[in-house]
């Protein structure tokens, strides 16, 4: 992809993660907080601009494929904003997710539909059986976010993003108790962490958006 469009995929993702995270101080409206924008504003335009941006970098797809990607994860951003917010991922934003990326399932030319299929299923079972193992460790709507990811990101890569999401869930969750801003009882949201294990899956694994090294931007 042209190094210019890179940019305004990156500016548009960057525009997207403000949007969220102030749609999410006020909506849903039983929980908002009215928080106005601060630090996290800030960091969650950075790092959706990053995540837009490096997909859009890394994909050697059809302009078709690699924007069918970057509409999926679109409303992950928001996913993001509300459960760092309010701790809950909104059916409002997670069902239409999900059943897109139901329909892209046979439309994806790098992953099988079978290795789609399982690669949500084994990600439901692995968090399910997680959440029973650690009472509180894993919320509902984790499970449902789990579909969409491996719908997308398939067998055998769907444990890449799983795995790398709990290490990066671990690491923030000691990082906190280092520093004294969260206790072991305070609950962390999982759903930011199973997002960026997915982006940094789709950028890592040359199955689904094209080998690693490929031709330089133009």
């Amino acid at each position: 992809m042209p190094i210019w469009l890179v940019a305004i995929v990156a500016a548009l993702f960057a525009l997207l993660g403000v949007a969220a995270e102030r749609l999410a101080s006020v909506w849903p409206d039983d929980e908002a907080s009215g928080r106005g924008p601060g630090t996290r504003t800030v960091a969650l335009a950075l790092l959706a601009g990053a995540a837009g941006g490096a997909v859009a970098w890394r994909s050697e797809q059809a302009g078709w494929v690699t924007a069918a990607y970057l509409l999926l994860l679109a409303p992950m951003v928001v996913l993001v904003a509300t459960d760092l917010e309010q701790r809950r991922l909104p059916h409002l934003a997670l069902d239409p997710l999900i059943v897109a990326s139901v329909l892209f399932v046979p439309l994806n030319p790098a992953v099988p539909p079978v290795g789609a299929l399982i690669g949500a299923g084994a990600a439901v079972a692995f968090l399910g059986l997680t959440g029973l193992l650690v009472p509180g460790g894993v919320a509902a709507g984790d499970l449902y976010l789990v579909v969409p990811i491996g719908l997308i990101a398939g067998w055998p890569t769907v444990f890449t993003a799983v795995f790398v999401g709990a290490l990066l869930s671990a690491l923030t969750g000691i990082a906190l108790l280092a520093t004294r801003r969260a206790g072991l009882r305070t609950y962390i949201p999982f759903g930011p962490f199973l997002v960026a294990g997915l982006v940094i899956a789709l950028v890592w694994d040359p199955t689904l958006l094209g080998p690693l090294g490929g031709p330089p931007l133009v």
